[in-house]
């Protein structure tokens, strides 16, 4: 007989920024659990070391929903009720993060479709 899968009570998923410099890992509530950053980030000012770590916090938070979703799933719970947890699928996170990723950035180019 095999023993049921145990469901974590939390899920903690990491995201740093482009240079490295930053990372946070936070669960899947959106509360950061571990905050990491080098002292070089100090010549931005505060204000820009609490936005970087709010965003990556919140991308932090979307992968560790994602996460949870897997998890849930593989324990037999349906994609219906998942859906109501609000726990996004692994293409719906990339989504969001490559929409908050463009936000962040801007264009990366003049031309646009035609």
């Amino acid at each position: 007989m095999s023993q049921p899968q145990e469901i974590p009570n939390v899920t903690v998923a990491a995201s740093q920024n482009r240079s490295g410099t930053i990372a946070v890992r936070a669960t899947d509530q959106g509360m950061p659990v571990e905050i990491k950053f080098e002292r070089s980030e100090y010549r931005y000012g505060a204000q820009a070391l609490a936005a970087e770590i709010l965003r990556l916090t919140k991308r932090s938070a979307i992968a560790a929903r994602a996460r949870r979703r897997e998890v849930l799933a593989e324990t037999g719970m349906s994609p219906e009720v998942l859906d109501k947890l609000g726990l996004p699928t692994r293409q719906q996170a990339v989504d969001e993060l490559d929409r908050m990723d463009d936000e962040d950035t801007g264009p990366t180019s003049w031309m646009r479709p035609v």
